[in-house]
């Protein structure tokens, strides 16, 4: 009826109106003749597919119309559709929303019977319902089923051992007499939800299946105890800035890297602030002026001196006592430092040189990852240092050598264009407006640092390279999987990079000088060297086993009899595991009715093999006759009744060992 201004004053509508709830779905079932949103064609197509999903992973034939089953159909769009914007499950912010709903859904297929992986295959099911609607979903249908499908893989893993936990807890609790009997230990059930991660509305719901409740006192014993754990940690986390009352740092470090007359405005010695520290303490010296980057968004803080003419403090870090109060951690070397003293801060030339290298070319592997890999990738994480550039994002699969090679190509492109780089401080909507790259979960201040880097645009407040040209060569050294649906590059630039090359052109010119060819043969020759290995281990496994098979041969006068069998305990020379294996089945053939324990020593190691055939498992097993032995020997082992292995580290013992073979049968025979 009103719209109200900013002012408060409310003016009345032209046309004043209903908001009635009716949201498409809800329309859709009006026009569809249905009463409710589930019974649409949309929901009704996708209700069949979450039947078909969860029936096939176990549930047989669950109940069409369950509520569970609306809970999984209506789960799998606002995950689909969460993952193609993006987010990937987490620990955290919008990940950690994902990760609730999507452990929802398969908790409720879990419930209808399902104990494989159901709910990543629906991915299919709702792109061909709302792919014509959003094309990004077919586009991305793979990426957002295997992003799924990890995440659910892992939580039947938890399902699955919360359970096992669980089960083996409400049949100690049934046991107890009287009331005992029918409550959970609280324990054992924040326990589940806080080690285990097993959701805490699932373990209600199997104990009430049990007619049980839980302790809830015990539990919230716990949970307080892990809130003041929590809280406690992030007292500590704060100390340092929790101290401070002063005036902010200015600093100047993105035009110069020494300030004259930095005036010192607070001292910490191991976190409590002080008025002065001496010669040979580590302190925390906060300056009101500084050219000393603190670490922030990834980049590590700078390091250098600060000097007057009566002492000399050797910086070893840079940190944030608080957003805008910059603390110089390090050790002072000559002389005392007081707060009002003067100090000539010197940064590190070399060290910064080389961190905004690896700064700048982040920037630029960040948007060559978005090109070659999809717009998904977004940043996760990453450390700038003087060494290199870590940087984890998101992104469900190993990068192919090829994509390696291209986001190098793109990265070197833009150094070799040698573009300038341009910094601007504007309003966050402004910068809004320009496109620039944001962080999700990132706090913006209402004015923020634009950067342009070749083609790359985001807010950084970071130190970088004057010209793209300045980063040298870029080389990308690792790629690895750190967390689910998270991957880690790491790369290096400028004369980094150029030691790296030429330590691998050293390493495969020593290899070529081994294998006595050029380096351009070296893949060829070094194939056909490992042809050879293989075929001479062939060989010695050939003459390994007719070694082994000509000693059992001779072993067959050493068995004796135990009543109605033979036993034979017996060491092998020079035999391995398979041959062991072999020279058993060939013994056990020939003896036919027969207990045999083999022993060979290699290398300070003692492998062993116990046998026993098909007529005497049911009072010898191969399992338990080996371990007895291996005991003897310093180890230990087990396996089938009519086959078993193990091993041990102490030879010295097992002539002792096999003559207590007989014995140990002649008791069960």
């Amino acid at each position: 009826q009103f719209n109200r201004t900013e002012d408060g004053v409310m003016h009345k509508l032209p046309k004043p109106s209903v908001d009635t709830g009716m949201g498409l779905e809800r329309i859709t079932a009006v026009l569809q003749h249905v009463h409710s949103n589930y019974e649409i064609d949309l929901f009704v197509n996708l209700l069949d597919a979450s039947k078909r999903a969860v029936d096939a992973a176990g549930a047989a034939d669950c109940d069409k119309d369950s509520p569970s089953l609306k809970v999984i159909a209506d789960h799998i769009r606002a995950c689909t559709f969460t993952v193609v914007d993006g987010i990937i499950p987490g620990n955290e912010g919008r990940g950690y929303v994902l990760r609730r709903i999507t452990r929802r859904a398969i908790r409720h297929g879990y419930k209808l019977g399902a104990r494989t992986p159901f709910f990543h295959t629906l991915v299919a099911a709702l792109a061909v319902e709302m792919g014509d609607a959003y094309p990004e979903l077919r586009q991305q249908q793979q990426r957002v089923t295997e992003v799924l499908k990890q995440e659910e893989e892992r939580f039947f893993q938890t399902i699955s051992n919360g359970m096992e936990i669980l089960e083996a807890a409400l049949a100690e609790t049934a046991a107890k007499p009287g009331e005992a009997g029918r409550i959970l230990n609280g324990d054992l059930a924040f326990k589940l939800h806080d080690t285990y991660g097993f959701p805490l509305d699932l373990t209600a719901d199997v104990r009430r299946e049990r007619d049980m409740t839980v302790d809830g006192a015990a539990f919230d014993i716990a949970m307080n105890r892990q809130r003041e754990q929590a809280r406690a940690a992030g007292k500590f986390k704060m100390a340092l800035g929790l101290e401070y009352s002063g005036t902010a740092t200015t600093f100047h470090g993105y035009e110069h890297l020494v300030h004259e007359g930095a005036k010192v405005t607070a001292i910490y010695l191991d976190g409590t602030p002080a008025l002065r520290a001496r010669a040979g303490d580590d302190a925390v010296i906060v300056l009101d002026h500084t050219p000393f980057y603190a670490e922030s968004g990834g980049q590590a803080g700078d390091t250098g001196e600060l000097r007057n003419a009566r002492s000399r403090v050797l910086v070893e870090d840079t940190i944030k006592v608080q957003a805008s109060v910059f603390g110089h951690h390090g050790r002072i070397v000559e002389g005392e430092v007081e707060v009002g003293d003067s100090f000539t801060a010197r940064v590190d030339a070399e060290r910064r040189v080389k961190t905004v290298r690896n700064h700048s070319a982040t920037h630029l592997m960040h948007k060559a990852l978005r090109e070659v890999l999809g717009a998904h990738v977004q940043q996760k994480g990453s450390l700038v240092n003087a060494e290199r550039t870590r940087f984890d994002f998101a992104h469900n699969a190993p990068m192919t050598e090829a994509q390696i090679a291209k986001v190098e190509s793109l990265v070197n492109a833009e150094v070799l264009a040698n573009a300038a780089t341009q910094a601007r401080v504007m309003a966050i909507d402004d910068a809004q407006k320009t496109g620039a790259m944001m962080l999700f979960g990132e706090k913006y201040g209402d004015e923020v640092r634009v950067l342009d880097i070749g083609s790359s645009r985001e807010l950084c407040g970071g130190t970088h390279v004057t010209r793209t040209g300045d980063i040298g060569l870029f080389k990308i050294v690792a790629e690895s999987g750190v967390a689910a649906g998270v991957r880690r590059v790491e790369a290096i630039t400028g004369d980094n990079a150029l030691v790296y090359l030429q330590s691998l052109e050293g390493t495969m010119n020593q290899l070529a000088g081994t294998l006595k060819a050029s380096p351009a043969e070296v893949p060829t020759r070094l194939t056909q060297v490992l042809d050879q290995v293989r075929a001479l281990e062939k060989e010695l496994v050939a003459i390994k086993g007719k070694l082994a098979s000509s000693q059992g041969d001779e072993l067959l006068s050493q068995a004796v009899d135990v009543g109605s069998l033979k036993v034979l305990a017996a060491r092998l020379e020079g035999a391995d595991a398979k041959a062991l294996r072999e020279t058993m089945d060939k013994l056990k053939d020939k003896l036919k009715s027969a207990v045999i324990v083999l022993a060979s020593v290699e290398g300070g190691k003692v492998q062993l093999a116990a046998g026993v055939t098909a007529d005497h498992i049911g009072k010898v097993k191969a399992g338990e006759l080996v371990n007895f032995v291996a005991q003897q020997v310093g180890g230990k082992g087990g396996g089938k009744a009519d086959m078993a292995m193990a091993g041990g580290t102490d030879p010295s013992g097992l002539s002792a060992a096999l003559d207590s073979v007989r014995a140990w049968v002649a008791e069960r025979v």
